[in-house]
């Protein structure tokens, strides 16, 4: 009997009902061509900045859904210094930041592109620019060969850990991923962001590489979802609702890949979190729009850099309150410098003091109010 899905005799002949999925995959179309054409309405500098702010939380949330914590100033600006935007100062160059913006840019900018073994592989050497995972040393710009052992997902503490998945032996690794893309790469017979869902599930359920399995899937996803929409922009981002709803995520795949080739469930889980996906992007939209009226408002405002700095930092959002320390800190600049800028914005009407006083004294957005 088999374990999991790829010892299933039908291996990999997908199977679904189309019936269940009919109402939902109509309603996420209709929510995804509402709201690119909402984007297609807007002027470039805000399409560009609504693209800068998604593909900088694709990145971030891709990273923290395996663990990993990045810089979002170093993400933003290694974006931005590949889209050619001009965000002010840019942050230094940091070479794992790069190589994952990298790997999301090909993905999104070149999905008309032939996805192959090479260009995954060498999205797998971005990733792991110093050749190791942490401290481990892994097989990189490569797939598998298990010399460790059977590649598995596990949790639990050393001694009493958990499988909760067994993926294929490393000698079936080549001969199943040059199936999967010769089946990416097939004209579609059916709606391609279904094939998104099934992309990604086939790619984790292969687990073809020692680490970053789960960033390589969400990235084909992306290639994919880029191919149902025919722009080279992302406006959502699918892994930061991937990464709010782990647990949900984490459930329904080890449920789906130890089931049978009905992947019904799987691929309503997949639609539902892309709806979600496409709902919360409405509040990048928002908050592109109201960054844009900020600053056509105070235009004629004379500013320093490190006003410019520091107010497009709060347009954009940052955690806690805006202090004088965290000015000086955020512009590098000395407290009493810093308290000069903010007594000139409030001033202009750009800034006012929030209630409370003393060292909690605090200022927001005058729109914020």
């Amino acid at each position: 009997m088999a374990s999991y899905l790829w010892q299933h005799p039908d291996w990999p002949e997908w199977t679904f009902d189309t019936q269940r999925l009919a109402t939902l995959m109509a309603s996420v179309r209709h929510d995804q061509g509402r709201f690119l054409g909402r984007m297609e309405a807007l002027g470039f500098n805000m399409r560009d900045e609504a693209w800068l702010r998604t593909l900088t939380q694709d990145v971030v949330k891709t990273s923290e859904i395996e663990g990993e914590q990045l810089d979002v100033e170093l993400v933003r600006s290694s974006i931005a210094r590949r889209l050619g935007m001009e965000i002010g100062a840019l942050s230094p160059v940091d070479r794992h930041v790069e190589g994952i913006v990298d790997v999301m840019l090909d993905a999104t900018r070149n999905y008309s592109e032939p996805l192959t073994g090479e260009r995954l592989r060498s999205w797998h050497g971005a990733l792991f620019p110093t050749g190791r995972s942490g401290l481990v040393a892994i097989n990189v710009a490569d797939w598998r060969d298990d010399a460790d052992g059977p590649m598995q997902v596990v949790s639990g503490p050393v001694g009493r850990e958990k499988v909760h998945y067994t993926a294929p032996p490393a000698e079936r690794v080549a001969h199943e991923m040059a199936r999967f893309l010769k089946w990416l790469e097939r004209p579609d017979e059916f709606d391609p962001v279904l094939k998104a869902g099934l992309a990604h599930l086939w790619l984790v359920t292969l687990h073809p590489f020692d680490d970053g399995n789960g960033r390589i899937a969400r990235a084909v996803g992306d290639l994919a979802l880029a191919r149902s929409e025919k722009i080279n922009q992302r406006f959502y981002s699918l892994s930061a609702q991937i990464q709010k709803e782990r647990t949900d995520y984490y459930t329904i795949l080890e449920q789906t890949q130890k089931g049978n080739m009905d992947v019904t469930d799987w691929l309503i889980w997949f639609l539902s979190c892309l709806q979600r996906a496409i709902a919360r992007a409405e509040t990048t939209l928002s908050s592109v729009l109201a960054k844009a009226r900020f600053w056509e408002k105070f235009s004629s405002v004379p500013m320093n850099e490190r006003q410019i700095k520091v107010l497009n930092r709060m347009l954009d959002g940052f955690d806690g309150k805006l202090t004088t320390s965290k000015w000086a800190k955020l512009a590098k600049c000395s407290q009493d410098t810093a308290y000069r800028d903010i007594l000139s914005l409030i001033d202009a009407g750009a800034l006012v003091k929030a209630e409370g006083g003393g060292r909690s004294t605090s200022y927001l957005l005058h729109e914020d109010v």
